[in-house]
């Protein structure tokens, strides 16, 4: 199968890696040509000039960008996918985008004959360099059969959520809900550190207790309390997130207070950390935030 992979970034470029091996034949574009050309003559894959050039002869295109708006500009103009995409092939989109995007991009692809399926990652940089990505995908299922192969080449764990815009709409849920659990237990933190709990032992509590976390248990003793704040998931991207979740539930006439709030302090927070600022270093901006 000839694969077509767009976009190399943090957790694309690990993704790509898996499939530049038999029995994929891969071909690779990435915004910065340095940077496909790099991943091209470390691996077995072609690097192409343009959109257009990387689809040509594709099997199966794969597409990992920050938000869906990048994906559908990539369609038009003599350089876009469409001008040389052929029908029967396949667009899996891989970034964690927003439905109502994604389904006008199936609805352009369904009339030229192509399929698209949108299938965000869930696993971080570390989930797909061991190839142990939790793949959310949205579309019809005899497409996701189509190309499941291509998806257990980085993806451990691979989840038909529903039609075109599901998977990102999960994708989108499980990370505000992420948001939601940093913002819960550094506010619970500090209150705690104030009355003089030494915040290791509250979370020893904590983590034994129903108030656990992936947050809790994991980000706050590796992150937090060793004042590490390793930059792996920029908090720019999580308030993109948090963003769309708050989206889907005003788009399905839900009241969602938590959500918005938990939007609105990510917004804030980006815009006062910002766009390269880590999505744990929210922290910071709360603590400082209690103090004013």
């Amino acid at each position: 199968m000839h694969v077509s992979f767009l976009g190399l970034g943090a957790i694309g470029l690990p993704m790509a890696r898996h499939l530049a091996r038999p029995p994929f034949s891969l071909t690779v574009w990435n915004r910065t040509a340095s940077k496909a050309a790099a991943f091209a003559s470390q691996h077995a894959a072609r690097h192409a000039s343009n959109p257009a050039d990387a689809v040509r002869d594709a099997d199966l295109v794969i597409t990992c960008f920050p938000v869906s708006a990048d994906v559908e500009q990539l369609l038009d103009g003599p350089t876009g996918l469409l001008a040389t995409m052929r029908a029967g092939t396949m667009l899996v989109d891989c970034t964690s985008g927003d439905p109502a995007t994604s389904q006008r991009i199936a609805a352009r692809l369904a009339e030229r004959g192509i399929g698209f399926l949108d299938a965000p990652v869930s696993g971080g940089v570390a989930g797909a360099e061991a190839g142990t990505l939790t793949v959310m995908v949205g579309g019809d299922a005899t497409l996701l059969e189509r190309v499941r192969l291509v998806l257990e080449a980085f993806g451990k764990r691979i989840v038909h959520c529903g039609a075109v815009g599901a998977g990102h709409a999960v994708k989108a849920v499980n990370n505000a809900l992420l948001a939601q659990h940093i913002i819960g237990t550094a506010e619970g933190l500090l209150a705690l550190e104030r009355m003089g709990v030494d915040p290791a032992i509250a979370l020893d509590v904590i983590n034994a207790s129903s108030g656990r976390s992936n947050a809790s248990m994991n980000l706050f003793p590796e992150r937090v309390i060793t004042k590490a704040y390793p930059r792996t998931f920029r908090l720019a991207l999580l308030d993109k997130d948090v963003g769309i979740a708050a989206q889907i539930a005003r788009a399905q006439g839900i009241d969602a207070p938590m959500l918005d709030l938990a939007s609105q302090l990510y917004h804030e927070a980006r815009a006062a950390l910002g766009e390269d600022s880590d999505h744990v270093e929210i922290v910071k901006w709360l603590a400082a935030r209690a103090e004013r």
